[in-house]
């Protein structure tokens, strides 16, 4: 079909082979990539930016910090049964479903207090964890689908897809927060037609149009006869617990839960306890914009180099690194200072975490796509428990350790994630190999 050699230029972008001896025109399912990927681009600038103003827009009583906590709290105790939900569904209803808990967290924001957004975060959990294995089993289907139609090797278009959807993902941090730094400009914090009251109205607009794009998604081919609608509570709790006593998934936890401690990192730690100080508050919307920018690059190159486990075993390797010497370097060699060096050190430290970040999120998605054919939803699930029970840590814990124990806990929990993955994707390569 690709009779020049160039097969790999078709995941995204497919032209029509005329010469097919297949009459029928296949079907290009990067399309619905790109509808994916712009839903949540618009969905997550809004959310996103949000989020990281919660510590200071709403801090009467802690409301904001508190009610992230018990966001992810939700969101964690909901990713243990979001598989069945969305093997019920289907992945594109549970997108379109996941979208109005969004909706009401923003507009929850209008009119903050304890009844509203306690409430909100408690649904936004339950629909967080249906959006996120509903896009992961999404995009691999759509994955899956495109290299079978198109005679394309199925890692690549994986890793091409996973690529494409990331960066756009990572890019939401760097609309957001300019969003956020020109409606906040005056320092205006006031509700009503000025001030955050004018930056929440505009992010409800954002979700809407997240909302609707999701809505003109395909409706993708998936089996549902392993959840039948009369299942017992036994049949759906072992189809939670099973995963659990498998080798594979035990080996890849350690390496899931850090991708949400890092994660949260950013958003508890980095931004308070190293930007805030050398470049004040106004600085923070710089640095996360920088570090989206690194991450969105990084997720598309990541993605682009995505073929097979190797390729896979390789990135990870190489974000692990960056990482972990970012964490060193926190450790023993930062220190604030004056000058130039001062503001320009804290935006290198948040390029370098962004480029990590862009790499463990291609990564992993891949990974998942490549080691779970048959329990896509599950594995996309045992993801999102883990990141989420990790985020939710990190929030609550953040208040009551320092930074040098933090960063302690960062490197232990990395070198941990780092030796399970290695060990795991050295034992399913030579699997492999045996079976060939």
């Amino acid at each position: 079909m690709d009779s020049d050699g160039r097969e790999e230029a078709a995941p995204l972008v497919v032209v029509a082979d005329c010469s097919s001896s297949d009459a029928r025109q296949p079907k290009n399912h990067a399309i619905d990539t790109h509808i994916l990927s712009f839903a949540f681009l618009f969905i997550f600038s809004a959310y996103g930016a949000a989020q990281n103003l919660q510590s200071t827009v709403n801090t009467e009583q802690g409301l904001g910090t508190i009610s992230m906590g018990i966001l992810y709290l939700s969101f964690t105790f909901f990713s243990v049964f979001a598989s069945v939900v969305v093997r019920w569904m289907g992945s594109k209803k549970a997108l379109v479903l996941g979208t109005t808990g969004y909706l009401l967290f923003i507009a929850s924001n209008l009119k903050p207090s304890w009844y509203t957004m306690v409430p909100a975060s408690l649904y936004l959990g339950f629909t967080a964890s249906i959006i996120w294995v509903g896009q992961g089993t999404y995009l691999t289907s759509a994955a899956r689908s495109h290299a079978k139609d198109w005679n394309l090797h199925e890692g690549t278009v994986i890793g091409g897809f996973n690529g494409e959807f990331w960066g756009f993902f990572a890019s939401t941090q760097v609309i957001g927060n300019l969003i956020s730094l020109l409606l906040l400009q005056d320092g205006n914090e006031g509700g009503g037609s000025t001030g955050t009251g004018l930056l929440f109205t505009v992010f409800l607009g954002c979700m809407l149009l997240g909302a609707i794009l999701m809505c003109f998604l395909s409706k993708r081919d998936e089996k549902e006869e392993d959840f039948p609608s009369h299942a017992s509570i036994a049949t759906l709790l072992k189809s939670i617990t099973a995963p659990l006593l498998e080798m594979r998934v035990l080996l890849i936890i350690p390496l899931l839960a850090y991708s949400g401690l890092q994660q949260a990192f950013v958003w508890a730690e980095f931004t308070k306890k190293i930007v805030e100080p050398a470049l004040g508050v106004s600085g923070i919307g710089g640095a996360m914009a920088v570090y989206g920018a690194a991450d969105a690059i990084s997720s598309l190159l990541a993605g682009w180099y995505t073929s097979s486990l190797f390729s896979v075993t390789v990135i990870v390797s190489f974000g692990s690194v960056l990482q972990i010497a970012a964490l060193l370097w926190l450790v023993f060699g930062y220190s604030l200072s004056n000058g130039a060096l001062g503001s320009v050190l804290p935006l290198l430290i948040g390029a370098i975490w962004g480029v990590g970040d862009g790499v463990f999120n291609t990564q992993i998605n891949a990974l998942l796509g490549m080691l779970f054919k048959r329990d896509t939803e599950t594995a996309f699930a045992q993801l999102k428990v883990w990141q989420s029970a990790a985020i939710a840590a990190v929030f609550f814990l953040s208040p009551a350790i320092g930074l040098q124990a933090m960063l302690i806990v960062m490197i232990i929990a990395l070198l941990m994630a780092v030796s399970a993955f290695l060990f795991l994707t050295l034992h399913v390569e030579k699997s492999s190999i045996e079976v060939q």
